[in-house]
């Protein structure tokens, strides 16, 4: 258990409640593929979900100034063509239920732009069951702290009543600097070794061994 006064429960989405590292990772490759720009690795693109497309693009392609076209290219790949299947993780629905059933409020803070956001809930079925969600153009992006601190305000919620849920250091270390402990995932982008540079709370290996540890 982490804490009985845990009110807020904030979640990361890729690779903490949908399955999507693998098709962040193709279509990234695919579109500097396709606008022949040098092609990242697998580790590279892993490193960089989290935040937000104007980082990733500055740390991916820093020799690129303009981000307009990448965007478009990228958009296209992930949303329509690239066939990688991104479903949400085994137990997430189930799991996210339970914590709602017991009276957590429960939140989405995540790297991707509202209209990505807003397609990902629709699709999932998972919108009704969050209190608030707050994407990377509604605020800084991660590791900044003002996507938790605006999630706490709005739910009236302080940084010992909350706590963010996530799969990358990104997201801990955006929990850290909000003063707001965290749980990281080991099956998203980042690995344990990775997530336990940040020290913490817990880092659990099923979204289901949430319902024991945030009842």
């Amino acid at each position: 258990m982490i804490s009985k006064q845990t009110r807020l429960i904030v979640f990361d989405w890729d690779g903490t409640l949908m399955d999507s590292t693998g098709r962040i990772v193709s279509a990234m490759q695919t579109t500097a593929t396709n606008l022949k720009l040098p092609i990242p690795s697998v580790d590279d693109v892993r490193g960089i979900i989290g935040l937000n497309l104007t980082e990733c693009y500055k740390r991916l392609f820093p020799e690129v100034d303009d981000h307009d076209w990448i965007t478009k290219e990228y958009r296209y790949q992930y949303v329509e063509g690239d066939p990688t299947p991104s479903p949400l993780f085994e137990g997430t629905a189930e799991t996210l239920e339970h914590l709602k059933s017991n009276g957590h409020l429960l939140a989405v803070a995540t790297g991707k732009a509202r209209e990505g956001l807003d397609r990902v809930l629709n699709d999932s079925g998972l919108k009704s069951i969050f209190d608030l969600t707050i994407a990377s153009d509604e605020a800084h992006g991660k590791p900044h702290p003002e996507m938790l601190n605006k999630l706490m305000s709005h739910t009236k919620t302080s940084p010992e009543q909350s706590i963010m849920v996530g799969d990358t250091t990104f997201d801990l270390e955006m929990a850290k600097k909000a003063g707001m402990p965290s749980i990281g995932v080991s099956f998203g982008a980042h690995t344990i070794e990775m997530l336990r540079t940040c020290q913490p709370q817990a880092i659990i290996d099923d979204i289901r061994q949430l319902k024991g540890r945030l009842s």
